[in-house]
């Protein structure tokens, strides 16, 4: 027997899934934010236990490890990266603070800009440039060079940027210059624009460079760590890494870039839930993550989650590279409750993994979320908690939630934990009508697929709210975003620029640049010991209407073979015209009928196809009735009662729970709030029907 194991590193705890044949084992253990490769080897050996295997012998049957990791995402929430530094052309020293002019929410006058990574005393120039056909128009003075070396040096700096103009026409100048900082700053990380982000325009590819900088040191080291606890372990294979455009890739290919792996573990959690939606005839999902730190939301249209290249606003930073669209909110299990100015305010700060909530019994003394559950006698204190790693305490949280009563005026422990649901609930609510709307798309129209350790316990109010009528709960739903690891193909998503008129198009080049990615992308494939013959590619335009900032990008060849370019004919403008104007009626209602369209630049998606995790659908009532293991007092929204609690052992497919009623899976808890009804599917899984 071999396995495939998907792991997604949480603020509060670190998820696995173990795939064993068609068998999907579940675990979850608390994160260990000091060295997190500790929490991971530290699930990998309760994996292996189960399997009755020492560690060693049960790494060395893992055909594949796939890992998801928030250790970018830490990294720029909490601003705790590499001191940077920037060098960049002779007069672009300030480019940055520009943003392109934009703002978060135009409307809020005391809204200040995002910390800069790089303040202006580490934001050095130099002479050079290069011009936009990639002729030299001034060499790159080497001794200008040297001397901001020195100033960066001074500063102890640990990380460096490099950004020219025009380097992704001509990358020579950065070549240089990054083994000129290599020579004069020792043991800094240094990374180059045209490596990467090699595309216009210049804020965009400054900005992705710069983040890259600032999270690529704990990015690799992190990594670097964890692949050598695997190796010394007895594993044996290169591990997987997942990606923000929802493949993934190996451990080399990311070195070139760290900024891959932002919002790498929510991309999972999306690429899993089209893959369970396609099974179960829902290809329009709204999918929301609820875990213990944060609430992430994201939509799948016609069964697919595509991966955006564009204006990629990630933590308040541009990013450049493709990435999945999820959106994050402040508001997790561990998100803590407090008063403010007489309002009751949830998150965004969180209480994470140690101490964790008051419940935990780990040294908390904010309340959050999940204490307020605990209060509504939502989660259970009776038996262990997260799969019986630990068990829920009630120590503490009465006397939390009464000092926020008394500083609100009025109520009690109990009514200021029903306020906390109903603030982090309206706080969801609003997150999801913002993202909807923001797409034109209305959310009655769609299925919720609610995954992560808390979001079954607010899937059904939610949909109530939001107008839908159907949520689906997958049964993995607790460590969905690792199961979705393994559902991803190895994935290498790259760009190269190319600006012309659509009616003036230099094939030559097209197919000069193509040919360039195909071959980086075959030898990142075959090192990782895939075979060449498996990849198959979509080959990609970006185009705009002259006058456009942003580009649409489309499949113009999809499903070929790697190098094959032969599709490359007399009519590749006409037709890309044509393709072009189809994307953009679909995406935005109109075209420009006498306008011709530009290219901005060609995309190549290479992927190869692996096994993963079977999904399935369809309810087939069984007749039997459920027996409800206990009762429990507990507040669904409509005052306390005697509330009957399921097992979720014991439901099998076909059965179906009336509400209001708890179901209790091992590491999440399914409410069935009034107005509502659980069915249990052919497959295992839930599915909440507004009745």
């Amino acid at each position: 027997m071999t396995y495939r194991v998907g792991i997604d590193i949480g603020g509060t705890f670190t998820d696995f899934a173990l795939l064993k044949g068609d068998e999907v084992i579940l675990h979850k253990n608390l994160s260990t934010p000091e060295d997190r490769s500790l929490g991971v080897m530290e699930g990998l050996g309760k994996l292996a236990e189960k399997e009755g295997l020492p560690l060693g012998q049960f790494l060395n049957r893992c055909d594949a490890i796939v890992h998801g990791t928030t250790v970018a995402d830490n990294t720029l929430i909490e601003m705790n990266g590499a001191l940077t530094g920037l060098i960049t052309t002779e007069g672009f020293r300030d480019e940055i603070e520009y943003r392109r002019g934009f703002k978060e929410d135009i409307w809020d006058v005391r809204l200040a800009p995002p910390r800069q990574i790089t303040p202006r005393r580490r934001r050095l120039t130099v002479p050079e440039r290069v011009l936009h056909d990639g002729t030299v128009h001034v060499e790159l003075d080497e001794d200008a060079l040297r001397e901001a070396c020195r100033k960066l040096r001074l500063q102890n700096v640990e990380a460096v940027a490099i950004s020219f103009l025009f380097s992704f026409v001509n990358p020579e100048h950065e070549r240089r210059a990054k083994e000129i900082v290599r020579q004069e700053i020792q043991n800094a990380y240094v990374c180059a624009s045209h490596e990467v982000l090699p595309r216009a325009p210049e804020y965009d590819r400054t900005s992705t460079t710069i983040v890259n900088a600032y999270v690529g040191p704990r990015v690799t080291g992190y990594l670097e760590k964890l692949v050598q606890r695997l190796v010394e372990g007895g594993y044996a294979n290169q591990l997987m890494v997942m990606q923000a455009s929802g493949g993934v890739m190996t451990k080399e290919y990311i070195d070139g870039a760290p900024i891959r792996v932002l919002a790498s573990g929510p991309a999972g959690g999306v690429i899993g839930s089209a893959h369970c939606g396609a099974a179960k005839g829902c290809p329009n999902l709204l999918c929301v993550d609820m875990g213990g730190t944060s609430y992430d939301m994201s939509l799948v249209v016609d069964g697919q989650a595509p991966a955006e290249a564009g204006w990629n606003m990630h933590h308040r930073y541009l990013v450049g590279v493709p990435m999945v669209k999820v959106e994050t909110l402040g508001a997790g299990g561990g998100s803590i409750v407090h008063v403010n100015a007489g309002a009751l305010e949830v998150g965004p700060r969180s209480a994470g993994s140690e101490p964790g909530p008051i419940c935990y019994g780990r040294g908390g003394k904010e309340p959050t979320v999940t204490d307020a559950l605990v209060m509504l006698g939502i989660l259970s204190t009776d038996e262990g908690f997260a799969g019986g790693s630990f068990t829920l305490s009630r120590q503490g949280v009465a006397e939390a939630f009464q000092r926020l009563a008394d500083e609100m005026g009025h109520g009690d422990a109990e009514q200021a934990a029903f306020d906390t649901w109903r603030v982090v609930n309206a706080n969801m609510s609003q997150g999801v009508r913002r993202t909807t709307a923001g797409k034109g798309i209305d959310p009655k129209d769609l299925v919720m697929l609610a995954y992560g350790g808390n979001g079954p316990a607010f899937a059904a109010i939610q949909a109530e709210d939001l107008g839908i009528s159907r949520v689906l709960v997958p049964k993995a739903s607790p460590t969905f975003s690792a199961l979705g690891t393994l559902v991803a193909d190895p994935t290498i998503d790259e760009e190269r620029s190319y600006i012309a008129s659509a009616a003036a198009l230099d094939a030559g080049r097209i197919r000069e640049l193509w040919t360039q990615l195909s071959e980086r992308a075959r030898r990142y494939f075959t090192d990782a010991g895939f075979d060449a013959q498996a990849i198959r590619v979509n080959y990609q335009l970006n185009m705009r209407y002259p006058g456009q900032n942003f580009s649409l990008s489309f499949p113009f060849e999809a499903g070929v073979p790697l190098g094959d370019l032969s599709f490359i004919a007399e009519d590749f403008g006409p037709r890309a015209i044509a393709l072009f104007n189809e994307r953009h009626m679909a995406e935005y209602g109109h075209i420009r009928e006498h306008e011709i369209p530009e290219i901005s630049g060609v995309r190549l998606v290479a992927h190869v196809e692996t096994p993963g995790p079977r999904a399935a659908g369809g309810f087939t009532p069984s007749g039997a009735v459920p027996t409800a293991d206990r009762h429990r007092r507990a507040n669904l929204g409509e005052g306390f009662g005697e509330v009957p609690v399921y097992l979720g052992g014991d439901l099998t497919p076909g059965m179906e729970v009336a509400s209001p009623a708890i179901i209790e899976e091992t590491f999440t808890t399914i409410v069935v709030y009034p107005r509502w009804k659980a069915q249990v599917d052919d497959a295992g899984d839930y599915q909440l029907l507004r009745s």
